[in-house]
């Protein structure tokens, strides 16, 4: 398997299928809908403290659809302009039975009965509610919401992609407080360089200065972590052709932290599988782990990097256990990746090489529970829960999608809703309040 492979990276490979010309969006404009969160006359609840004993997801929310409101089109559906059998990204069919009618958006695609297959969109406010309320349902902790960082740092005339990027971020926040989940910005740095920098701190200043993101008195869903806001950044320290290094990661790290004006977070940090040892996926930059003594939790990007649950569980466990000692060393907490399979055949094609993951039922994904327990961890992050495009998605996914010249994989006949059934047993694993055995195709409902 080639190891540059199965990177946040993919956002940027995707076209936006347009539903026409739409009026440019302003800078000011992308921002000015930024705001805290409304004052609900309640005392706010505490913030939520620290990632022990608990279980978070990654919560991309790039999905558009025409209609939506946003003049984006498919975005992140469509291929080439298009989103037609044939011309598409997404690998698994969202099961939208549980929505309404005004949360669907209707597609050229067709079900095997002729009927019109609909899709979502990450900016519906209905729906958004409803994956949080999964979340909760299902015993998902939170959700550390995705920030590309190109959003706020490439675009130049038209800001449109980075406006409805502020309204998710919004309806995030939103949706947390109400379902008592936890929720943490995520920058995610692919597809800038170095020259970048500058322009993502001013970002992250306009966030902090319009929503008070991690200082808002009103928002009671924002996770802390020794007393201060959480912000992860993903990305540091791969060793591929990405256009940053080290030194502008370190800069902007410390104004996170540091700055007097607009620091004072927590530092998570998203690190390649092989961060400890510097080889494979990771650059062997001898300055690595002096950077990332300045995260407060690293988290090493595992999706990927094994596809064999049944004769790799070991290999798991006792890479963790180093990843996890070498923390402890440096008081610096860890928070292993846990993904359920991967598939991009529709997004890469005949290029995509055969490096689909098998869910096994549900085998592949459980088998991480018990190889992270194992190694002594009680806390993981969850890739991801709704990322349909790779393949990663942890929501309901139906088993009937449509038909046609596009294939869709399925969850092999279980129940839509089997891995965030797995995603909360899997947290009750790590707390200790299950035995080590087999969840993925047991009854359930039996203890």
């Amino acid at each position: 398997m080639r190891q540059h492979h199965f990177f946040h990276w993919t956002f940027l490979a995707f076209s936006v299928c347009s539903a026409g010309a739409e009026p440019p969006v302003s800078r000011e404009e992308a921002y000015a809908v930024l705001a805290p969160a409304a004052a609900t006359g309640d005392k706010p609840a505490d913030n939520p403290e620290g990632l022990e004993d608990r279980v978070v997801t990654g919560y991309q929310g790039w999905f558009r659809a025409e209609g939506d409101g946003s003049g984006l089109g498919f975005h992140h559906y469509g291929k080439r302009g298009k989103f037609e059998p044939g011309f598409c990204t997404i690998d698994l069919w969202p099961d939208l039975s549980d929505f309404d009618e005004n949360e669907k958006f209707p597609t050229p695609f067709r079900h095997a009965d002729g009927r019109v297959a609909h899709v979502f969109s990450s900016i519906h406010p209905k729906t958004v509610e409803r994956h949080f309320q999964w979340m909760a349902d299902y015993g998902i902790d939170g959700a550390f919401v995705q920030r590309f960082a190109v959003h706020g740092a490439r675009q130049r005339r038209n800001y449109r992609s980075l406006k409805y990027e502020n309204e998710k971020l919004k309806l995030c926040r939103d949706a947390a407080m109400r379902n008592g989940r936890s929720w943490v910005l995520m920058y995610d740095l692919s597809g800038i360089g170095d020259s970048d920098f500058d322009r993502l701190a001013e970002d992250w200043k306009q966030l902090r200065r319009r929503m008070q993101v991690g200082t808002d008195p009103n928002d009671s869903a924002y996770m802390h972590l020794e007393g201060k806001p959480l912000v992860a950044i993903w990305g540091v320290g791969f060793h591929d052709d990405r256009d940053y290094g080290l030194e502008r990661t370190e800069w902007f790290l410390r104004l996170l932290k540091h700055n007097p004006e607009w620091g004072g977070m927590s530092l998570m940090v998203g690190v390649p599988y092989y961060w400890r040892e510097q080889i494979r996926d990771a650059t062997d930059d001898p300055r690595l782990h002096d950077v990332l003594r300045l995260a407060d939790v690293i988290s090493p990007w595992s999706v990927g990097r094994y596809r064999d649950t049944e004769t790799e569980s070991a290999r798991i466990v006792e890479h963790q256990a180093k990843d996890l000692a070498w923390c402890r060393k440096h008081t610096i907490d860890y928070l292993p990746v846990l993904f359920p399979g991967f598939s991009w055949e529709n997004l890469k094609g005949s290029e995509s090489g055969g490096d689909g993951i098998s869910r096994r039922g549900g085998r592949f994904f459980w088998d991480q529970f018990l190889a992270t327990a194992a190694a002594g961890n009680r806390s993981a992050y969850l890739a991801m829960f709704d990322e349909i495009d790779e393949g990663t998605a942890l929501f309901k996914c139906t088993n009937d999608p449509p038909v046609g010249e596009s294939k869709f994989g399925t969850y092999g006949g279980l129940p839509s809703d089997h891995y965030l059934w797995l995603s909360g047993e899997g947290g009750r694993l790590l707390r200790g309040e299950l035995p080590r055995r087999n969840r993925s195709v047991e009854t359930r409902g039996e203890e």
